[in-house]
């Protein structure tokens, strides 16, 4: 790992000179190794490697809505000048909190950054937030684009892009790339079908339905050798192109490929600000991460639900709101520390809420609610739901079950006497106490609403205009 002599703040700030003073118009990718436990954490480089066209905003290079875990910055050497940057979440960064990094067992997991291809050499930085809630540098190399140590190879097609829809100019647009796991050659028109019904139901949610003109929608056909996707506590393994997989970090319904490579490979034949992976099974499951994918199986019957709500962690770095599931962290969130998603807080001190800009003035905070109530209905839910899984149930007793709860719990939470207000409910981020959601509701809190509640809009909105025009 390199140690940094000099500490370099993430600048928020705009820099004047235009997209051509810096750059080519094509696209570098860093791909880096991430090692270590939860107390040690070291970067190893594995490539430099060219891709295709810069697909991204070439106006708003400069990441300044504070998001992440961690922070990439690209600097250029000659002026010092922060030309491009980006927050992000990782695979690793939920890892190193489970107990199996906690006992001390080391892993490597790949990952990206991406960025347009500079002129001249560049300092790459990566930053990770500590618990003064700041970005602090933990890792840094040089890059010259010209050098010989820049993979400029054609990267090998595989599949054939096609167009879910299209706005406008990538450039101008936040552009979608879908990609497809477990899906044979005979299955190619069911990954048309339900790519098509997601991304339906995507632009039907709002705050995307009022700004689907801001966006691109692409897709890669990929031919599985195997029908479905690995899920290990069944015994079932298939090996396919990303490996899609149940059971991800131990979590039962966690659904990721660490296929990093491949993936960036594959995806880099498509202009894409957002990657997401849709696998053709019925198991409920998905996941979602800031800034790097989100996963959906497509033939839960609740795939549109998981698609949305996945999308919002993945793409608005939007936290979960629930506390009751099983998840598999032991403490993802550091107590007296104040969460870095949009939709989370602990509510240090209530005169400074981070939302107070959409609170309704009549509503008081901490916010009143009958938790006791709803708990005591959902915490026996989530227990019937783990006795059922253990015995092996079938998918359809387990999706009766979520609508169980949902005719129990819907009512329930409409009948608060703050229902679609904004204020500060405690019970959040897989924590019933010491963390607090902004409404009652909300698509990521349970499978009830169909629209994300103001804030998360709100956040969703500022992260569209990073990359929209």
């Amino acid at each position: 790992m390199h140690r940094l002599m000099f500490l370099l703040i993430p600048c928020a700030l705009a820099f004047s000179q235009s997209f051509d003073t810096y750059f080519t118009g094509q696209t570098l990718r860093f791909d880096y190794y991430h090692s270590g436990i939860a107390t040690e954490e070291h970067i190893s480089l594995d490539q430099v490697r060219l891709e295709g066209p810069w697909p991204g905003s070439r106006a708003h290079l400069v990441d300044g809505t504070n998001l992440g875990k961690y922070f990439f910055e690209v600097v250029d050497t000659t002026t010092r000048q922060v030309i491009y940057s980006r927050g992000f979440a990782s695979i690793y960064g939920e890892w190193e909190t489970t107990p199996e990094a906690g006992a001390g067992i080391w892993r490597s997991l790949h990952e990206s950054q991406r960025f347009p291809e500079p002129k001249q050499p560049v300092r790459l930085l990566l930053y990770k937030r500590g618990e003064d809630g700041d970005f602090h540098p933990f890792y840094t190399t040089v890059v010259d684009p010209k050098s010989r140590f820049v993979d400029r190879s054609s990267i090998t097609p595989r599949g054939k892009v096609w167009k879910v829809f299209e706005s406008g100019p990538a450039a101008t647009k936040v552009d979608i790339l879908i990609l497809g796991d477990g899906y044979t050659k005979k299955e190619r028109r069911q990954f048309h079908k339900d790519v098509e019904h997601l991304v339906g139901t995507l632009f039907d949610t709002e705050p995307f339905k009022s700004r689907k003109s801001d966006f691109n929608v692409r897709a890669i056909d990929l031919a599985a050798v195997e029908s479905g996707i690995s899920n290990p506590r069944a015994g079932v393994w298939r090996d396919n192109l990303f490996g899609a997989s149940f059971n991800s970090l131990d979590s039962d319904r966690y659904m990721l490929t660490y296929a990093n490579r491949t993936m960036r490979d594959v995806a880099s034949q498509a202009p894409y600000d957002a990657l997401m992976i849709v696998a053709n099974d019925r198991k409920y499951g998905g996941g979602g991460i800031f800034n790097l994918y989100a996963t959906t199986a497509a033939h839960s019957s609740q795939a549109a639900y998981i698609f949305v709500h996945e999308f919002g962690h993945s793409f608005a770095g939007l936290g979960d709101e629930y506390y009751s599931s099983d998840v598999a962290y032991d403490e993802f969130y550091t107590a007296d520390i104040e969460p870095w998603e949009p939709n989370i807080t602990a509510l240090l001190d209530p005169k400074q809420l981070k939302w107070w800009h959409l609170l309704d003035t009549d509503t008081r905070v901490p916010t009143p609610w009958n938790q006791a109530a709803y708990d005591s209905a959902d915490y026996a839910y989530q227990e019937k739901r783990r006795k059922l899984r253990a015995e092996g149930a079938s998918e359809e007793t387990l999706e009766a079950l979520f609508a169980e709860k949902k005719a129990i719990t819907k009512p329930m939470l409409e009948a608060e006497p703050y229902f679609g207000k904004v204020g500060a409910f405690e019970g959040a981020g897989y924590q019933p106490k010491g963390l607090y959601r902004p409404e009652v509701d909300c698509i990521m809190f349970t499978r009830n609403p169909t629209n994300f509640c103001r804030v998360c809009a709100d956040a969703i909105q500022r992260v569209i205009d990073l990359y929209a025009e």
